[in-house]
C-alpha cells in the first residue's frame, strides 16, 4: 500500500466525519495529496480534535446535493481518486428525517456521479455504501453481494436505492473506453476513537464509563459485524487501487467486515468492554425505541474482497474493542485537550501498517 499512494491527488467526500477524518489522516501517512468536500464539522468530532483541516491541500464545505459546487471542487483539485463517504449515516436519525436521508443519500450521490461525468482527472471513485443495503430475513449466515437489495427503514433503503443508482449511471456514462472505474463498498459496523455520533455504542460505552453514568441500551440481542474504522478504509483503498490498475475487472459491489466469528451481539459487546476500563463499573439501563426498528442479526460474506482484491481484516473484535477504548480512555483522561487525539489515531495507524507490513 506504502508505494502506490505517494503524490495522488485523493478528494475525500464527507471528511468532516469519523471515517472521513480517520481516512484522511491515514491517506496523509501514506503520503497522498488530499482534498476534502463536506458539510462543516460539529464542534465536537474527530476533524476538530485531531486538526483534519491542516492537512488537507484544499477543502470544500459545501453541501452534497450542490453539483456546480461539487463540479468546482473536482476541477480544482484534479484528484485521481475519489473515496465518497458524504451521507446522512444514521438509522435511528433517518426515522426524523426520511426526507432529507433519501435526498442526500441518493440524489447527493446522483450528483456527484454527474459532476464526476466530466471530470478529466478522476480515475477511481469508491462509492461507500452499507452492510444494511441488503433485504434482511434475518438469517444466520452472512449477505454476498449478489443477494437482494432492501431497506426497511430510511436509512438502510436509502443506501440500497444508492447502489441502484451507482449501477445505472456506471452503465450508462462509466463502461466503455478509458473512464472513471466506480465500485461500491459496503462495510459492517465501523468502531474506532474520534466517534461522536448521537446513539453510537463505543462511544455511549465510554461516555457512561467516563463519567460513571448508567448507559441507555436499546437492543442487547443484536448481531452486528464490528471492525475497527481501519479495516474497511484500507479496503476502500485497496479497492480503489484496483481500479486504477485494472479498469474493467473491479466496478462492482464489494463487502468488507470481519471475519465470520467475529459475529458479536450488542449484550457481548457490552460484557467485554468492562475488561478495558479499570476502575469503573460499567451500568445499563434498558430503554424502549419508540417503534424505531433495526434488524437483529446482520452479517456480510467478505469472500470475493479476500479473494480478488487481496483485502483481509486484520484485528479480532477484541483487538479492535481495545484500540477503540483505548483511545477513548486516553482522550478523557486528558480531558481532550493537546494533541492527543490525532497522536493516537496515528499511532493507531502507524500499528495497523506494520501488521499489513510484516505479513508481506
Amino acid at each position: 500500500m506504502n508505494s502506490f499512494w505517494p503524490g495522488r491527488r485523493v478528494l475525500v467526500t464527507g471528511h468532516t466525519g469519523f471515517k472521513g477524518g480517520w481516512l484522511v489522516l491515514l491517506l496523509h501517512r501514506l503520503g497522498a495529496r488530499v482534498s476534502g468536500y463536506a458539510l462543516p464539522a460539529e464542534e465536537r468530532s474527530l476533524y476538530r480534535q485531531a486538526g483534519i483541516a491542516e492537512l488537507l491541500e484544499a477543502e470544500w464545505l459545501e453541501d452534497l446535493r450542490d453539483e456546480s459546487a461539487l463540479r468546482r471542487a473536482l476541477l480544482d483539485g484534479r484528484p485521481e481518486v475519489v473515496i465518497h463517504l458524504a451521507a446522512r449515516a444514521l438509522v435511528r436519525e433517518s426515522y426524523d428525517q426520511p426526507v432529507e436521508t433519501f435526498d442526500t443519500n441518493i440524489l447527493g450521490s446522483a450528483r456527484l456521479l454527474q459532476a464526476l461525468r466530466f471530470s478529466a482527472s478522476t480515475k477511481a471513485c469508491v462509492m461507500v455504501t452499507s452492510d444494511k443495503v441488503y433485504e434482511n430475513h434475518e438469517w444466520p449466515h452472512p449477505y454476498r453481494e449478489s443477494d437482494s437489495l432492501g431497506g426497511r427503514d430510511p436509512y438502510s433503503a436509502s443506501k440500497a436505492a444508492m447502489e441502484l443508482v451507482v449501477a445505472a449511471m456506471r452503465q450508462s456514462f462509466f463502461s466503455a473506453g478509458n473512464v472513471t472505474g466506480i465500485a461500491t463498498a459496503r462495510a459492517g459496523n465501523v468502531i474506532g476513537g474520534g466517534d461522536w455520533a448521537k446513539d453510537r455504542l463505543l462511544p455511549d460505552i465510554a461516555e457512561s464509563l467516563a463519567n460513571d453514568e448508567p448507559m441507555l441500551l436499546r437492543h442487547p440481542e443484536a448481531v452486528r459485524p464490528w471492525q475497527h474504522v481501519l479495516e474497511p478504509l484500507t479496503g476502500y483503498l485497496r479497492l480503489a487501487r484496483c481500479l486504477i490498475e485494472r479498469p474493467g475487472e473491479f466496478r462492482e459491489a464489494w463487502n468488507f467486515g470481519p471475519w465470520m466469528q467475529q459475529r458479536i451481539s450488542v449484550g457481548e459487546v457490552l460484557s467485554r468492554s468492562r475488561h478495558y476500563w479499570d476502575g469503573v463499573e460499567l451500568r445499563v439501563q434498558r430503554v424502549d425505541d419508540a417503534g424505531k426498528v433495526e434488524h437483529q442479526e446482520l452479517n456480510l460474506d467478505i469472500s470475493k474482497s479476500v479473494t480478488r482484491l487481496g483485502w483481509r481484516p486484520r484485528l479480532d473484535f477484541d483487538e479492535a474493542l481495545a484500540w477503540t477504548l483505548g483511545w477513548y480512555r486516553r482522550y478523557y483522561r486528558e480531558d481532550g485537550t493537546g494533541s492527543a487525539p490525532r497522536a493516537h489515531c496515528l499511532e493507531q495507524i502507524e500499528d495497523y501498517l506494520a501488521m499489513e507490513e510484516s505479513e508481506r
